[in-house]
């Protein structure tokens, strides 16, 4: 894979582990549930067909009345490894944001809606865009991603509070 391919699958992890905590929490206060350490992996699937397993690792930081949220997410493959940070604000039933990958100098924003667990949401970044869907149950979260303009077809994951 290469380093923009890694750089922008990344960026796709980062973006949807943000908006997934909007879900969690009580409409007042979006990031609540989701403050501390989570862990889980996925699947992160190519358009030549291979498909790799991912581990990662996040911590979510609440910030003032719950409406604000800092992530900081590290995954690793056996060809790569990323770590991301972010910032999301809930307001009103929609989410916003930004995101960025340090190693490979990217970033991009974070867009979308809550309604209940389920969010549904938007990220971009220079090179690439993709819709998220994410839910969370108790302390389990999925999340699928579906990029458009690059090789990476698909992201699916599970995370697990620990």
């Amino acid at each position: 894979m290469s380093g923009s391919n890694i750089a922008r699958a990344g960026l796709l992890l980062a973006s949807l582990c943000l908006p997934g905590s909007a879900i969690q929490a009580a409409v007042s206060s979006p990031f609540a549930a989701m403050a501390g350490s989570w862990s889980g992996g996925g699947i992160l699937s190519t358009s030549d067909g291979t498909q790799e397993r991912l581990r990662c690792r996040a911590s979510y930081d609440v910030a003032g009345s719950g409406a604000q949220l800092r992530l900081s997410l590290r995954c690793a493959s056996d060809s790569y490894n990323f770590d991301l940070a972010s910032d999301v604000q809930y307001r009103g039933g929609a989410i916003s944001g930004t995101w960025s990958e340090a190693s490979r100098n990217a970033s991009g924003t974070i867009s979308g809606r809550a309604a209940g667990s389920r969010i549904e949401a938007f990220a971009r970044g220079d090179s690439f865009s993709a819709n998220l869907s994410l839910t969370t149950h108790g302390n389990r979260q999925t999340v699928s991603i579906r990029p458009q303009g690059t090789s990476i077809t698909g992201v699916s994951l599970a995370l697990d509070r620990r």
